[in-house]
């Protein structure tokens, strides 16, 4: 999330406090002390919003003001006046401006409305990248969220499989998003005019699993959880691959297909059929710097399906996010953003009955802290010492937080 504020007064101490205030609520000032000062950071890159006094020597806010909106319709403008005059509050309104405060400004009515500011910003930025992506017809960065180094990774490795013909084995954990991610293989391959059917696999019977070939004639099957699929369907599937089908075969699973095949319950040749062209998806809890932002995507889309204005996602939501396991992966965030967006703004906690919003700042860090260790542990199965390493710790340090949250390496291995 942007956390950028361009501070703009030519008072220094008033800049100062203002930028201090900022500051304590994990904010990102950038100090001004005059529209000359400022102006080489406004623009449509700015990835923050500014907040400036009204009355300043030559070129004074209003002058910021239709300056910015110039630059960026879409920039929010925050003006601060001493003066109290309404008239005044009224034609910075008028004049496009985002909000309208009066100094001196206590935090309590500074920080919400800067958050509001910024929360619109991002969306706005977000929007744009978005469309951007859109019109470069590019499915993989459109409908695949996350910006961690995992997620990127899926997003490259989608790309490349799609510009083949080849079969193509999608694998990650139940909720992880499986179906979907088969079909933006679909929307990124030659085949996206064509028809992109979707079947079960378990208890599909052969006749069945030829009509849908026939129905996805020179588009995809995408075959769901391909380990259900019945014994004598697996080697029909596997010959039936030997010959031009007409339609490119993408199967999903979130089983192991490896030990199903060595336990004599699925086709080896029809695994390593698939296996050639394998997409796995991470779990949530792997890449867990991607749950507040694809949090934010999918309270904004539940908005716009339930017809509700979208609430604002606050430090303490994602401190209750974060705090989380998320077993469900993907699809049990979505369904926590929608349950959001219904519920106005209250969300559900790691355990059942207890209130978020009763912890204190130590309480929700330190469910944060005990997340992340998690995810390392997990990452590196264990190793304690690779763990050190990763987080940058002492071991000793390390291993007096493991203690403290009761984390053992040997569950993680």
């Amino acid at each position: 999330m942007t956390r950028t504020v361009l501070v703009v007064d030519d008072d220094a101490a008033v800049r100062d406090a203002l930028a201090q205030t900022l500051e304590l609520a994990d904010l990102d000032p950038r100090p001004a002390g005059s529209f000359i000062a400022a102006k080489d950071h406004i623009g449509p890159d700015f990835d923050g919003v500014i907040l400036s006094d009204i009355r300043m020597p030559g070129r004074d806010g209003f002058f910021l003001l239709d300056h910015a909106l110039k630059a960026d319709p879409e920039l929010p403008v925050i003006l601060l006046t001493g003066e109290g005059d309404i008239p005044m509050a009224v034609a910075a309104m008028d004049r496009g401006a985002f909000g309208f405060l009066e100094k001196p400004c206590a935090s309590a009515e500074l920080l919400p409305v800067i958050e509001r500011a910024l929360r619109t910003r991002e969306l706005v930025l977000e929007n744009r990248r978005l469309k951007a992506q859109l019109e470069r017809g590019d499915p993989a960065a459109r409908m695949i969220f996350g910006r961690s180094a995992k997620s990127d990774a899926l997003r490259a490795r989608v790309r490349q499989v799609a510009v083949t013909a080849a079969e193509v084995l999608v694998t990650g954990p139940a909720g992880a998003g499986i179906s979907k991610v088969s079909e933006v293989i679909h929307l990124s391959s030659r085949m996206a005019q064509r028809p992109f059917v979707k079947r079960a696999s378990a208890g599909l019977g052969a006749e069945a699993l030829e009509a849908a070939f026939a129905e996805a004639l020179d588009g995809t099957l995408y075959l769901d959880e391909i380990s259900e699929l019945p014994r004598e369907v697996q080697f029909a599937l596997a010959e039936r691959l030997e010959q031009a089908s007409g339609a490119r075969l993408i199967a999903g699973c979130t089983a192991d297909l490896g030990a199903a095949v060595e336990a004599g319950r699925f086709s080896p040749d029809l695994f390593y059929r698939l296996d050639v062209m394998r997409v796995h998806i991470p779990a949530l809890k792997d890449r867990p710097e991607d749950i507040p932002f694809m949090f934010r995507q999918y309270v904004d889309q539940s908005s716009e399906q339930a017809g509700l204005p979208a609430p604002m996602v606050t430090a303490e939501v994602v401190a209750a996010l974060m705090a989380r396991d998320w077993p469900g992966n993907t699809r049990a965030l979505m369904s926590e953003a929608m349950r959001f967006v219904l519920g106005g703004g209250a969300i559900g906690d790691a355990k059942e009955g207890e209130d978020q919003s009763d912890l204190g700042l130590a309480d929700q860090m330190a469910r944060i802290e005990k997340s992340l260790l998690a995810t390392a542990l997990r990452r590196h199965e264990g190793r304690a010492g690779e763990v050190a390493e990763a987080l940058k710790l002492p071991r000793k340090t390390l291993y007096d937080k493991m203690t403290r949250y009761g984390l053992k390496p040997q569950d993680f291995r």
